[in-house]
């Protein structure tokens, strides 16, 4: 049975086998914070904030303030959710919430052209938001940790778009810029989110808030 139609979906065998991989994801993300960090295995509250972090993430990607015609879309602080778990409980776990995610996303918007194409503009772009826990210690964190992780989504999401979107830049596109599309492409709408994002997490009461909800995340 095949897993992907003619015109590059999922089948009914696709959905399943990708629903099964996010669970087993998660899962696989508690056991590598613990593997990390034995001293602080990953309890039954974190996996719930794990788990929470991907649902909000999921429900907010439906809440777009604008796509583009070939994927991509300015969402409501999506990619914001799974780069607080990678601030909160260090890149393991941040990275294996954000594969589990990427599978996710593949699922609410499943095309596929090759097994590479499907790594890059679903399971590692997503996953790369988990490196926000490279700065989970240091002063202003979480705006640097998010700015690393968009960073790195937009990178996946370009490499797939040299290897396989380029047939699809629009024919009014500047001649002279043509080498650069996949990048201004990807990195118009995610940049355009992530300064959004950094301003409002940024203010005052905002970061009150985050800040009482990491406490209550990693206590």
């Amino acid at each position: 049975m095949s897993i992907v139609t003619p015109d590059g979906g999922l089948t009914t065998l696709g959905y399943a086998l990708c629903g099964i991989c996010a669970v087993i994801l998660v899962i696989a993300a508690g056991f590598l914070h613990e593997k990390s960090a034995p001293e602080k295995k990953m309890s039954a509250k974190q996996l719930a904030f794990c788990a929470a972090a991907m649902a909000l993430s999921f429900v907010t990607s439906f809440i777009k303030v604008f796509s583009l015609p070939y994927g991509g879309s300015v969402t409501l602080f999506s990619m914001l959710f799974i780069c607080l778990i990678g601030y909160w409980y260090g890149i393991g776990t941040g990275i294996m919430t954000g594969l589990a995610y990427g599978i996710l996303q593949f699922l609410q918007e499943p095309y596929v052209l090759s097994l590479f194409q499907v790594c890059c503009d679903y399971v590692l772009a997503f996953a790369g938001l988990g490196l926000a826990g490279a700065f989970m210690k240091s002063k202003n964190g979480l705006v640097k940790g998010y700015i690393l992780g968009i960073l790195v989504r937009g990178a996946f999401h370009t490499l797939g778009g040299y290897l396989y979107w380029m047939d699809y830049m629009p024919e009014n596109f500047p001649q002279s810029l043509s080498a650069l599309y996949p990048i201004i492409y990807n990195y118009s709408y995610i940049l355009a989110e992530g300064i959004i994002t950094v301003i409002v997490i940024s203010l005052p009461p905002v970061a009150k808030a985050l800040a009482t909800v990491k406490k209550m995340a990693t206590e």
